[in-house]
């Protein structure tokens, strides 16, 4: 049982930056592809970014390409993903989750979930 709890959220203004963070505890952020997912209000919760478990292969959402990255700090047991040039549509409750795949970009493939941190980007 992999725990995830998600900070980080806040609000900003357009263009503005946020930096999202996942502490795991009960297992290692080494061990899973670490993925980010979003969910805004009235829409289905989205893909984000995943970093793999093994080489660090990263991979994103076309909607975020370029702007946001996410990375993994092995000693603090953390994953870590940066919001540059935000946009209001990037607005929305941003979940953390864990894999036993070597590359998940579907919910379904992620078998633990934090509880979700808002990030909300005002125009």
């Amino acid at each position: 049982q992999v725990d995830l709890v998600e900070s980080g959220g806040g609000l900003v203004q357009a263009g503005g930056t946020l930096r999202l963070s996942c502490a795991a505890s009960g297992g290692s952020v080494s061990s899973y592809t670490m993925g980010w997912f979003r969910q805004a209000p009235g829409k289905e919760r989205e893909f984000v970014a995943y970093i793999n478990w093994s080489d660090e292969n990263t991979d994103y959402a076309d909607s975020v390409k370029g702007r946001f990255t996410i990375s993994r700090d092995n000693a603090k047991n953390t994953v870590v993903l940066q919001l540059n040039s935000l946009e209001p549509e990037d607005t929305a409750v941003y979940y953390c989750a864990a894999s036993t795949r070597s590359w998940a970009t579907r919910g379904r493939e992620y078998a633990y979930w934090g509880q979700g941190t808002q990030g909300t980007v005002s125009s």
